[in-house]
């Protein structure tokens, strides 16, 4: 027998699923705010110049006119949503006040474009986003009330979650995003890998740790693109992604406030893990902007491996000149 009308999960629309959760109207408000942001975004990210702005953030990374514009289209409609306090950003060097009060206000942490080098060879990036009440950037990603990202791929793919589920929203031909999946889960062990970071740079731990997911019949699923590789483990519900300590760069590559504590907290309530290699990501007490951390991230029992072959390593012998992981 049909649904009956406006039953149909098709027919739900993002701000009626946000009001059916519980929460205040502003952070209703806040999210939708977002989703239309994304709207402008994925149009600069179809139609813009992929030339260079010739500025760079202040990790000294290049910026391309993409990351420029989109961290525009974001920042300024969180300042004019009205809700929003403070605002960090992974383009920007500083916090961004937009209002004093915080009663009532939150917080927002973004990477407008996540993956935005893989645009001009056209594949999938993302916008990822954190949310805290007040005005406090700089506290555990476990206290966030909110995390969501946005992918840009073949089609417009919304993922959010306020602490009760995970759930998919698609943009529709009207540009509207209406439920796919509702409670996505994740299972205990997965099948698929994405590991970031050069291989003849990992550590003896996370070198077993390959060898393991290898041995037990793991496929390598890895697009350069922290976005779309996190949906593809969400999705399939079984896998998991690393950036692990490297040779050089024994904090990895991503950064806590903007990547790491949005998509720990959006697996962590689908039943999955994430974790730095000995805590959890979002025990991790952020304490500046740009701190980053290795990860960990996808299904319980292939994060918990990791962290086993890490402390095994830890505690083995080392010989002189080899690299450990600090």
């Amino acid at each position: 027998m049909p649904a009956a009308p406006g039953t149909s999960k098709f027919q739900i629309e993002l701000r009626r699923h946000l009001r059916g959760q519980s929460i205040s109207d502003n952070l209703v408000h806040l999210i939708c705010e977002i989703a239309e942001a994304s709207k402008y975004v994925i149009n600069a990210v179809r139609t813009g110049d992929l030339g260079v702005a010739g500025t760079s953030n202040l990790y000294g990374e290049e910026q391309l006119a993409l990351d420029v514009l989109s961290d525009r289209i974001m920042r300024k409609r969180l300042i004019h949503s009205g809700v929003v306090c403070n605002i960090a950003s992974e383009e920007m060097d500083e916090i961004y006040q937009a209002q004093a009060s915080a009663d009532g206000l939150y917080s927002v942490a973004y990477d407008p474009l996540d993956g935005s080098s893989l645009v001009d060879v056209n594949l999938a990036v993302g916008t990822i986003v954190s949310i805290y009440e007040g005005c406090d950037l700089l506290q555990p990603g476990r206290n966030q009330v909110a995390a969501m990202y946005i992918l840009y791929g073949p089609r417009v793919s919304l993922v959010y979650t306020v602490g009760d589920g995970v759930h998919e929203f698609t943009m529709n031909n009207l540009m509207e995003f209406t439920l796919t999946r509702e409670n996505i889960r994740m299972q205990e062990e997965g099948n698929i890998y994405a590991p970031g970071g050069l291989r003849n740079k990992y550590n003896d731990g996370d070198e077993k740790f390959i060898r393991h997911l290898e041995a037990k019949g793991c496929k390598l699923r890895y697009s350069g693109g922290f976005v779309p590789d996190i949906n593809q483990v969400l999705m399939k519900g079984k896998g998991l992604f690393m950036y692990p300590a490297l040779k050089g760069s024994p904090n990895g590559k991503l950064r806590v406030l903007f990547e790491l504590n949005p998509m720990a907290f959006i697996i962590e309530h689908a039943g999955g893990a994430a974790s730095n290699g000995h805590i959890p990501i979002l025990d991790i007490v952020p304490e500046s902007l740009d701190q980053r951390a290795p990860i960990y991230i996808g299904c319980k029992a292939d994060v918990k491996a990791a962290t086993d072959f890490l402390a095994e390593s830890a505690q083995a012998p080392v010989a002189a000149g080899s690299f450990v992981n600090g």
